[in-house]
């Protein structure tokens, strides 16, 4: 029985100045009964990799594992874990961590040549939390350039078997739309700009910010992240060709998704593309497979009015606790 008094989002407490509102992070956290946890690991390449997690502070049993992938010139803090804390709200442990270039993480800022090792570190990541709960449900959700690394981390995982027993796609860049894409001929020349320059940063004409959130109160809460940099809204030429090449990829492969799989776009997006993320739902294999396209929703959904905010994150949380119950009792069998 799913009960939806716990389902109310977060965002609806946070100010144009602190996503958690008048509250220190201690007071948020105690106030929601979430236990937040805060780590850095070393990866591969010996970079240090901010990690954390969160989880309800009282047990009754833990309902599952979401593993959460934020988008490009975002981090796992800030108002994207907000969303982390409605769902451990939820009875989940959460876990996130900052993107190699992104928040707390190492790397130069805002800068992805290649996605590949960034894929690298969120199963390094994801794997080392699922060992530690083995018998619990896990689900991944990706937003935006996260969604498409979320595909791309469960193709690569995805002949462990019940490795993960879902996938959420939020926006998820399957697509970049005509609206955002470098202008004509300057597409056509990004391979040469991003060869020659790769940390030009007057590619994509449009701030992302501005694209993505439809409440302008909310474009100005996420421009005092005090963890990212204002020119970070504009990506250099060698990320703006590697988002490009990884739409391509994630549309390719998508016919070898088997997963639950749940897509959430809005109609309204002008970042990554609707169509894009609808050709991805139906290519996929899922037996389970849903799709919401949200009427008139921007690309964050955090970013609209409170009813729209409620409406969208509603059918995700619903989607994940039917779906948790269900896997728990395959897990249990």
């Amino acid at each position: 029985m799913i009960d939806r008094s716990t389902m109310a989002h977060p965002v609806h407490e946070a100010s144009k100045s602190h996503p958690m509102g008048s509250f220190t992070g201690e007071e948020f956290f105690s106030k929601h009964r979430i236990l937040h946890r805060e780590s850095f690991m070393l990866n591969r390449q010996g970079m240090k990799i901010f990690t954390q997690s969160w989880q309800p502070a009282a047990l009754p049993p833990l309902r599952g594992v979401v593993a959460m992938i934020h988008g490009y010139a975002c981090d796992s803090s800030w108002v994207f874990q907000l969303t982390a804390v409605a769902v451990a709200k939820l009875g989940f442990l959460v876990c996130a961590l900052d993107l190699r270039g992104h928040g707390r993480s190492e790397g130069r800022r805002g800068h992805l040549p290649s996605v590949a090792p960034v894929v690298d570190d969120c199963i390094e990541y994801f794997e080392s939390v699922r060992a530690m709960h083995p018998r619990l449900p896990a689900f991944l959700y990706g937003e935006s350039l996260g969604g498409a690394m979320a595909v791309l981390v469960c193709l690569r995982q995805q002949q462990k078997s019940r490795f993960w027993s879902g996938l959420i796609l939020h926006g998820a860049m399957c697509g970049i739309t005509s609206k955002f894409k470098p202008p004509w001929p300057l597409e056509t020349l990004l391979p040469l700009a991003a060869w020659a320059a790769p940390r030009w940063r007057v590619v994509l004409t449009k701030s992302l910010v501005e694209k993505s959130y439809k409440q302008g109160w909310v474009r100005e809460l996420v421009r005092r992240n005090p963890r990212t940099e204002r020119k970070c809204e504009y990506a250099p030429a060698a990320t703006a060709l590697e988002m490009i090449r990884v739409c391509g990829e994630v549309t390719r492969r998508s016919g070898d998704l088997e997963v639950p799989l749940l897509v959430v776009h809005g109609a309204e997006d002008a970042i990554c593309d609707v169509k894009s993320a609808m050709v991805v739902y139906a290519r996929a294999r899922s037996k389970d497979k849903t799709l919401k396209i949200v009427a008139g929703m921007w690309h964050q959904m955090v970013g609209e009015e409170a009813e729209t905010v409620e409406e969208g994150f509603g059918i995700i949380f619903a989607w994940l606790m039917e779906r948790a119950e269900k896997a728990s009792s395959s897990f249990s069998g």
